[in-house]
């Protein structure tokens, strides 16, 4: 939301965000890397990158209910009666009109769910422009007839978690109510009277003192409640998103993930424009990663109007590869077949939430386009990608995984968009087709090995034991 108030931010005084070694070796670099020096918020959520579904890319802050009323931010109104036929169909059609039901239906029935997708999250635009009498935050009554708490309620009886937003400063970017310092305690306690499972933190209209005593605070408040809400802080963006104005070391204290930089936009252009950044800067961001604690480069916009195939998948994967949270900002309602075998990707998914949760770096870029990124997974797995940076056709990318550093041993191959599956050992040359702006992702099983459980007698080796069941692709996803 940061590139939507630059000017308004500027008058208020608010700086607008600007725009291996051997493969097992390799695995304990990264593993140390994130063990030492920062912990996640103790709340003990988001263990893996959180999943769900967020309203700002797609729906903006779009409150022309009246004109609009299919996507604007609200919540309908719903008749719980069976009594007459004409209010029976008075509540169906209220409900299709209800953004965020009708995102919570698609979820519960369509199969999203059951992949990881479960937070319905609302952004700016919901509250009411006034505090209620006792100083509590509340929503536009006409737009939220029933309240948070009901919508909580719609989301909890189908498995799935909301989320709402919240802006540190004195207003939000879109103009309504922050939540200055004085208001932290009364509005985290307000959350969790409403059940709410976790909040975005914004920080339009505060400045980086407000920022460096707020997040803090808000993260204290909300663990003093009792209730477990996941908690998402802009801080880092509105700084930079580096040292030495970033401490990634506390952040890992205080939230379980962060906006690093600047707001994705509905262009291939603008997710590009992410990846470079973050892979830039990978060997910063990289130690700060971890369960509990996530780089957040924001939504995924796959199934909106800015991509192609191709380009969906790089983003997928991509965000995979970086364990990045998986919000999709999309219409669920109208999504096509495409966008949705791509987010329901059930390998992609498991690539982004394998449970060591470290989070991968770019290895190789190439004077050709070609660049090829590597995350470390659970039992010595991995994933590869192979990204074009091309524009013109498919491209012909030759290597080995010895190249790749991966140490002697076969392979198993699953490509992960086309299914198919291969043996490769370390030293054969392989040749990749990667198609312009697009990737060709692998996870890459470990070869089998010797089980460190050796047999001595009278001090002698006498034998081992050999195993190779825990070295197999995942058999749900052959």
């Amino acid at each position: 939301m940061v590139t939507e108030v630059r000017q308004e931010a500027a008058k208020a005084g608010v700086q607008p965000v600007p725009g291996p070694t051997g493969m097992h070796l390799a695995v304990l670099l990264f593993t140390s890397a994130v063990s030492v020096g920062t912990f996640a918020l103790d709340n003990g959520l988001m263990r893996t990158p959180p999943m769900g579904w967020l309203a700002w890319e797609r729906f903006r802050c779009d409150i022309d209910c009246e004109h609009d009323p299919k996507n604007c931010i609200r919540q309908a109104t719903i008749i719980h009666s069976h009594v007459h036929t004409v209010k029976l169909l008075f509540e169906r059609r209220l409900v299709r009109e209800n953004l965020f039901i009708d995102m919570a239906d698609r979820l519960s029935e369509d199969g999203w769910r059951e992949l990881g997708y479960v937070y319905v999250n609302i952004d700016d635009c919901w509250a009411s422009m006034d505090r209620d009498e006792k100083g509590r935050l509340q929503p536009d009554p006409k737009r939220f007839p029933g309240g948070i708490p009901k919508l909580a309620r719609y989301m909890h009886d189908r498995g799935l978690k909301l989320g709402i937003y919240g802006d540190m400063g004195t207003h939000t970017c879109g103009g309504y109510p922050g939540t200055p310092l004085d208001k932290i305690k009364i509005d985290a306690q307000t959350f969790a009277d409403w059940e709410v499972d976790m909040l975005k933190f914004d920080g339009c209209y505060s400045n980086a003192t407000e920022q460096e005593q707020g997040y803090p605070l808000m993260s204290n408040a909300l663990n003093a409640t009792g209730r477990p809400i996941g908690y998402s802080c802009s801080w880092p963006a509105y700084q930079g998103g580096l040292p030495p104005k970033v401490n990634y070391t506390q952040l890992g204290k205080i939230c379980n993930l962060w906006r690093n930089y600047g707001d994705i936009q509905d262009s291939w252009d603008s997710v590009l424009d992410i990846i470079n950044w973050f892979f830039e800067n990978q060997d910063t961001l990289i130690p700060a990663a971890g369960p509990g604690r996530w780089n957040d480069p924001d939504m995924l916009i796959i199934g909106d109007f800015g991509l192609s195939m191709d380009q969906s998948r790089a983003q997928m994967a991509i965000w995979a590869i970086m364990a990045a949270p998986l919000f999709m900002s999309n219409d669920l309602r109208t999504i096509s077949s495409g966008a949705r075998s791509i987010l329901q990707n059930k390998m992609a998914i498991s690539i982004n939430q394998d449970p060591l949760g470290i989070q991968g770096r770019r290895i190789i870029k190439e004077k050709s386009g070609i660049d090829v990124y590597w995350r470390p997974l659970s039992k010595d797995d991995s994933a590869l990608v192979f990204f074009s940076r091309r524009n013109d056709m498919p491209y012909r990318y030759q290597t080995s995984l010895k190249k790749l550093n991966y140490t002697t041993g076969s392979y198993k191959i699953f490509d992960v968009f086309t299914e198919k599956t291969m043996t490769l050992k370390d030293s054969t040359d392989f040749v990749v087709s990667v198609n312009p702006t697009g990737v060709v992702m692998w996870y890459v099983s470990a070869p089998a090995k010797l089980s460190l459980r050796q047999l001595y007698k009278g001090g002698k080796l006498q034998g081992f034991a050999y195993n190779d069941d825990e070295n197999s692709i995942p058999p749900v996803f052959l």
